[in-house]
This record gives C-alpha cells, sequence and structure tokens, in this order.
C-alpha cells in the first residue's frame, strides 16, 4: 500500500503549476499548494510549469524603416503562464514560449519601424522624434479596428480614476486591460487606489479580451484572415 501511494501521490509546490496528464493527454490542473493525486504511472504523468514572471530579452535584429534606413531593434517581455493547460498543448514549454513570443515581439517592431521614417527614431529636430508614440500605438490602433469591426462602440478620451471606481462600485466595469507591442493584449484582474481593492471581473480575462488577443495572434500566425492587410507575405 506504501509504494502505492507514493506511485500516486505528488506535492505541488507554491510557484509552481502542475498538469497531469493521461497518456500524454492534459486532464487536470493542480494550482494549489500541497499533495495531489494521480493514478500510476503510465497510465498519469505530471507536468511541471513554474508560476512566477519571466523577463524575456531577445537579441538585437536589424529593421528597414519607411526610408529603406537600416536600424537595430530589440525590446523586453514580461510574461507569465495563465493557462497551465492551453500553454502545454500550444508552446509545450519555455523555450516555445519565448520563441513564439520573439516572433511577435519582432513583427511588431518591423511593422511599427517599417512604417515610420529614420528620423522619427533618431533625430535632433524638435518634434521630429516619436519612436515611443509610434511603437505604443501600434496594438491600440489594431484593437480599436478589430472592435468597430465587431460592432463595439469605442471612443478614445480621458478618464478619471473617479469614474473607474464609480464603474467598479455601480458594476459597469466589466473589464480592463491594456495593449503592448509586445505584450499584445494584458487583461487587469485588480486595481488598488488610496487602500481599496477594485476587482475587475473577478480577476479573470474578460471575453473581448481574450478575443482581442486571440485574433491578433491568430492573424500575426496566419491562421485567421486578416482583411485588413496588416501583414505581408515574404
Amino acid at each position: 500500500m506504501v509504494g502505492l501511494a507514493w506511485l500516486c501521490l505528488f506535492t505541488v509546490g507554491a510557484a509552481e503549476f502542475v498538469v497531469v496528464t493521461q497518456f500524454g493527454k492534459p486532464v487536470r490542473v493542480e494550482t494549489q499548494p500541497g499533495l495531489g493525486w494521480k493514478l500510476p504511472a503510465p497510465i498519469q504523468s505530471v507536468a511541471r510549469f513554474d508560476r512566477r514572471l519571466f523577463v524575456l530579452v531577445p537579441p538585437p535584429r536589424e529593421f528597414l524603416t519607411l526610408g529603406k534606413n537600416t536600424v537595430v531593434a530589440s525590446g523586453f517581455i514580461l510574461w507569465g503562464i495563465h493557462d497551465p493547460k492551453k500553454f502545454m498543448q500550444t508552446v509545450f514549454d519555455r523555450a516555445g514560449a519565448e520563441s513564439r513570443l520573439s516572433d511577435i515581439l519582432f513583427a511588431e517592431l518591423g511593422g511599427a519601424l517599417g512604417g515610420a521614417p529614420f528620423s522619427a527614431f533618431v533625430s535632433t529636430a524638435p518634434g521630429d522624434y516619436r519612436a515611443e508614440a509610434i511603437l505604443a500605438g501600434v496594438t491600440r490602433d489594431t484593437a480599436l479596428t478589430l472592435m468597430r469591426g465587431w460592432g463595439v462602440r469605442v471612443a478614445e478620451r480621458p478618464i478619471t480614476i473617479d469614474e473607474v471606481v464609480a464603474a467598479a462600485e455601480n458594476g459597469t466595469l466589466r473589464e480592463v486591460w491594456a495593449t503592448g507591442t509586445a505584450a499584445v493584449i494584458s487583461p487587469v484582474g485588480e486595481l488598488a487606489y488610496k487602500g481599496r481593492r477594485l476587482v475587475v471581473n473577478q480577476g479573470r480575462i474578460g471575453e473581448l479580451a481574450q478575443k482581442l488577443y486571440d485574433t491578433i495572434v491568430a492573424i500575426q500566425y496566419g491562421e485567421a484572415p486578416d482583411p485588413h492587410r496588416w501583414t505581408v507575405a515574404v
């Protein structure tokens, strides 16, 4: 009995997710630290994934600007595993995830750098330099275009924290997320303001944020139609 228990029990650390697989297929995810159980191998096995955040800094690459000038650029990505089961099924491990994230980062950089003149990134003339604005606006404009196409009413305007607090209190704050060149869509599950915790959508990814992320990534990888011609075949 002791030997059977040893084959069936496993531990879950505080800094990890454990995915239980049955003949290689993920069937269950354990997220709470402590003891877990499974059927003995080879029927069921466990795969462990680090739940902490990682920093990815890919080696710099060369890009062409609008005027065909060469620039060398890179960036960094702060990332972590949100859905261990989906992570295992799609990218499998950290190396696979960072390979895909690097592709996304450089695809975004290539699009942004290729659509602006060299002077936007290297210039001493007042008003010419606008690298931050160019890179920050790419994914935001993509998200706005997609939402308009889905029939979602969108608006761009400054909002105050008081509006956000009021919406959280009356239940109309359904989702909060940010756009980024590398992260694509980054959902916000909780806001803190003056000692108060404002939980958004019960701390979960919202339906719209997930749809935007899935659609943008699918277009980037050629897995979905690109009616806006954001991607270029080379």
